[in-house]
């Protein structure tokens, strides 16, 4: 019985359970190699990231048991004619985990930040601004996604496709203010996802409008302090 579980999944819940890091195999790749075609999907990826990212920064990663799923599988005894239902049901159910997982490590972070014996009505709420993302292209291929949190003060790229470096040279990661001039925000490593806390100073750069952009430059970085060589990949930020 051939299992078609991937495609009939809706784009929402692919990019979910993408950027929660549920797929593996065969899964994987697909939305990997869609999301360096697909900038509909690209676009999701980076909100779910965007929305998670500040939960990433405050919690620590907790590796599950790895016979877990496996136990779960085993538990439901399925026939070889349900495999498939099965797993599309497992699937969700990770979703709906992971997001629930979420959304109760946000609450139980509010109840223990706020003062005991004031009435949670009457504290002022302080403004939060809206998570940002930038797709970084060229000549009309996305490269590299980038997600912003102003709260967490928190950057995440995500590079789906690959991008070529060598021995001699690094890519470098630039904001540009509207009107303003490139300010650099480090060398990227070569990996496919890296996290960056910013300091305030270049945390108020990146407003709705700003420029992300990635140049290829000496090992370790511009020596100038501005772009030396050619510039891969930017995009603007965007609400997420």
């Amino acid at each position: 019985m051939t299992d078609d579980r991937s495609s009939a999944r809706e784009p929402e819940s692919l990019a979910a359970e993408y950027a929660l890091g549920l797929l593996e195999g065969d899964d994987l790749r697909a939305a990997r190699e869609r999301a360096t075609t697909d900038l509909s999907f690209a676009t999701e990826v980076a909100r779910w990231r965007g929305r998670l990212s500040s939960l990433h920064a405050e919690t620590d990663a907790v590796t599950p048991p790895s016979n877990l799923w496996s136990r779960i599988e085993a538990s439901v005894a399925p026939s070889n004619d349900n495999v498939p239902a099965l797993r599309r049901q497992l699937r969700a159910w990770k979703v709906s985990a992971g997001l629930m997982t979420a959304i109760a490590a946000c609450l139980a972070l509010v109840l223990l930040l706020e003062p005991r014996g004031v009435p949670l009505q009457t504290q002022a709420s302080p403004q939060s601004a809206s998570p940002m993302v930038a797709l970084l292209g060229d000549k009309g291929a996305m490269k590299v996604v980038a997600s912003w949190d102003p709260n967490a003060r928190q950057l995440v790229l995500a590079v789906p496709g690959g991008m070529s470096s060598d021995a001699t040279h690094s890519h470098e990661l630039w904001v540009i203010p509207a009107g303003g001039k490139p300010r650099s925000l480090g060398t990227m490593p070569d990996r496919k996802q890296m996290h960056m806390r910013l300091a305030n100073a270049l945390a108020d750069l990146l407003e709705q409008g700003a420029t992300i952009a990635i140049s290829v430059e000496p090992r370790g970085g511009s020596r100038t302090g501005a772009p030396t060589g050619p510039v891969v990949a930017s995009g603007s930020l965007t609400p997420a």
